[in-house]
């Protein structure tokens, strides 16, 4: 029996996801719960399991975008593992023999049987690498390898490393060249078992010999792996003009990129200025966070009364205080003191005395939140996402810390549920980590206003009279005009300028 596996509810507001990746190929058995591919919205990304056991047949490939409930794969539930096949086909054929045939003259080779499969992960490579590029695999799938013999190159961004088998067995390939894994992501299976058990006939057959090209060398000799042909083709370089030093005399990656800077020096420099110029274009399809981002830009702009008013914080206290005491902060409440807590408390102190710039807008009537929940936009490895500190306003500065950090961890690892980036009252987006000095920030919907904060720049400002160089911010607030008035803005803006500069207000509220 075929059973459809359909996209789930992912969310009340999602309707439609993106295939990421197919962790299984169409034709695979897959056990029950087993994850079988990787979807994305336009707000997190989630894991699809087997609701069976079976032979998985892919109906959607990956890119493609589906609505909620559509039919992704079906699962044959019917057939059974190539194990469970085999044995009981075996088991079957033993019955229905009604008297035992006599043993045959010719001997086969063994196979070995499967005791056990071992995952093999990406191993820890240093303290601050954190996921590698799998540059080629030295060994093929289903070939059987040796312990602590090499099998794969891994590249990270600091140095190349070898991938020793960690037991005796048939290999199965699961990532592949060119793949960028986490440390401890799987790379590949081992099935443990013995190497082949030969008979004394085989032994006396001479063994067919390789397979051999017609200069003798190995089969493997000349040729390119996946990687090396990409950068060869790229280049239009001949592979035969290449000398392979992989196993094998095969071409590898590092012998495609050696090839590739022969022949740029090699050229003469008319040539090299004129190839240099490429024009070179690629296309590559939206994802579906990056559409809903674009979409939503687009809304804010053309659906509200969007202004901007600015200001500018002296910061030499906060950077003061931050200077004094961010080592006995750091060692007691094991986080860093940042600019973020800060900035999160001096914005709730003023939503409390101006209400209207933690409004929203719901059809014709306005909506008051008497609680600060403040996103924070973070950029992510797939785009923007906007995490949600809740109740901010009664958090401390080592409780805003901790969950600025909370929530960025999540966000650039792409774990952030959907419950962590709703619901916001108020966003701050803070460019000046990249080295914005001024922008207009686009407002959040349904929200109605959105901080953003700068580069902290050392400018001469007149300060009682006399000129001096100070640590000086620019602060934007973007507004709805429908929603918040000039004053109420301008005040707001204002008064977190107030905080700021003398933070201790913020412990009086003053």
């Amino acid at each position: 029996m075929n059973l459809e596996i359909k996209i789930p509810t992912v969310g009340e507001s999602i309707t439609e996801v993106t295939i990421s990746e197919w962790l299984k190929q169409d034709g695979d058995y897959v056990e029950m719960d087993e994850i079988i591919c990787e979807l994305e919205s336009d707000k997190a990304s989630f894991e699809l399991n087997a609701e069976a056991a079976g032979i998985l047949k892919i109906k959607a490939r990956e890119g493609d975008t589906l609505e909620i409930g559509s039919v992704i794969c079906e699962i044959d539930t019917s057939a059974e593992s190539a194990g469970n096949s085999v044995e009981q086909e075996g088991e079957r054929q033993i019955e229905a023999k009604t008297e035992p045939e006599p043993a045959k003259e010719t001997s086969v080779a063994v196979a070995p049987a499967v005791a056990d499969i071992i995952e093999m992960r990406v191993p820890e490579v240093g303290e601050s690498i954190t996921e590698v590029t799998l540059a080629s695999w030295i060994k093929n799938d289903g070939d059987y390898v040796e312990l602590d013999e090499n099998i794969a190159d891994i590249d990270s961004d600091k140095a190349s490393f070898e991938l020793p088998a960690e037991a005796n067995g048939v290999l199965r390939i699961v990532a592949q060249e060119e793949d960028v894994l986490e440390i401890g992501a799987l790379i590949c299976k081992i099935e443990v078992s013995e190497a082949p058990v030969i008979t004394p006939e085989d032994k006396a057959t001479p063994a067919a010999p390789a397979q051999t090209d017609t200069a003798g060398g190995s089969y493997t000799e000349g040729h390119p792996s996946p990687a090396a042909a990409k950068i060869l083709a790229e280049k239009s370089i001949a592979p035969a003009t290449v000398v392979g030093t992989g196993v094998g005399g095969r071409i590898i990656k590092q012998d495609a990129e050696a090839a590739q800077q022969k022949v740029a020096a090699d050229e003469p420099a008319e040539f090299s200025a004129i190839a240099s110029g490429h024009r070179n274009q690629r296309r590559e399809k939206m994802s579906s966070l990056r559409k809903t981002i674009a979409r939503r830009l687009v809304a804010a702009k053309n659906e509200t009364a969007m202004l901007t008013t600015f200001n500018e914080v002296d910061m030499i206290s906060v950077m003061d205080i931050r200077k004094k005491y961010k080592d006995r902060f750091k060692e007691k409440k094991e986080v860093g003191l940042g600019f973020m807590s800060f900035f999160t408390k001096a914005v709730c102190l003023a939503l409390q005395e101006w209400p209207a710039v933690n409004a929203m807008l719901d059809d014709q009537e306005v909506v008051y939140n008497d609680f600060c929940d403040i996103s924070i936009a973070v950029s992510s490895p797939k785009g923007l996402v906007v995490p949600v500190i809740r109740n901010a306003e009664l958090l401390s500065f080592e409780g805003i810390e901790k969950e600025v950090v909370r929530l960025a961890v999540k966000a650039r690892e792409g774990k952030l549920s959907i419950e962590e980036m709703t619901g916001g009252t108020f966003t701050i987006t803070n460019g000046g980590i990249f080295g914005s000095m001024l922008s207009t920030p686009i407002i959040n919907q349904p929200q109605s206003a959105i901080l953003g904060m700068h580069n902290i720049v050392q400018r001469p400002v007149a300060v009682d009279g006399e000129i001096v160089v100070r640590p000086i911010m620019y602060v934007a607030l973007s507004y709805d005009h429908r929603v918040i008035d000039g004053r109420e803005s301008v005040s707001f803006l204002y008064r977190v300028k107030e905080f700021l500069e003398d933070p201790a207000r913020m412990l009086v509220g003053i």
